[in-house]
């Protein structure tokens, strides 16, 4: 039970940083640094307890790799949905008030595919890092694996986050569906990509590393 808490602490406190210093605008253009943050401390404070995947798309490839059980799934990603669902509506109806020069107002993507392809390219990255820092044999131990995944998330944010909102998880993008952010009719540009990345980002594990089953 401590690890779908750990699940759904970490997650929450980096959707309501995403949600405050990203959305609302907080951070201004230092936003990605705050998120990256936000995630490398969570990340090194549960790592031990749950594995600290705060991320949907990060617990199935970490699956597919028979790291985490598959009666553990479903409840951690649970616990990382139902984070963003309510730091979503903390945002929602007490930050954003707060606030008010900012409206929470749908964003328009340049292009859908490119906001897509955005979101697969550093959904990949991200779970490409993670599995390489955080389960290969090789790198067993190191205790850089929180920043050099942190500064994942930073690089795409600053990259890709004007095209497509850089989630690059799930649990983000539902929360940004909750607060109106991210159009219900263009969620596909953000859940499909994300999902089919870390599919991709696992096999591709396999294949670079086949004698770390």
């Amino acid at each position: 039970m401590h690890k779908y808490l750990v699940e759904f602490l970490g997650t929450f406190f980096l959707v309501l940083t995403i949600g405050v210093a990203g959305v609302l605008g907080t951070a201004g253009a230092a936003a990605p640094l705050a998120i990256g943050a936000a995630l490398m401390i969570m990340i090194y404070a549960g790592a031990v307890l749950s594995g600290a995947h705060y991320n949907p798309a990060v617990t199935l490839a970490i699956r597919l790799r028979g790291r985490v059980s598959a009666g553990d799934v479903a409840p951690y990603i649970g616990a990382q949905l139902l984070a963003a669902v309510l730091a979503a509506a903390l945002i929602k109806g007490v930050f954003a008030p707060a606030v008010p020069a900012v409206p929470l107002k749908a964003f328009t993507f340049p292009s859908p595919s490119a906001a897509a392809l955005s979101e697969f390219l550093f959904s990949f990255a991200l779970v490409h890092v993670i599995l390489h820092v955080g389960t290969s044999k090789r790198l067993e131990g190191n205790e850089f694996y929180g920043l050099a995944i942190a500064l994942t998330v930073v690089a795409g944010s600053f990259t890709v986050g004007s095209l497509s909102l850089a989630s690059f998880n799930p649990a983000v993008s539902m929360a940004l569906l909750v607060l109106g952010v991210l159009p219900a009719g263009e969620a596909w540009a953000h859940f499909v990509p994300q999902l089919l990345a870390a599919v991709l980002a696992a096999l591709t594990f396999a294949v670079l590393n086949p004698d770390d089953p």
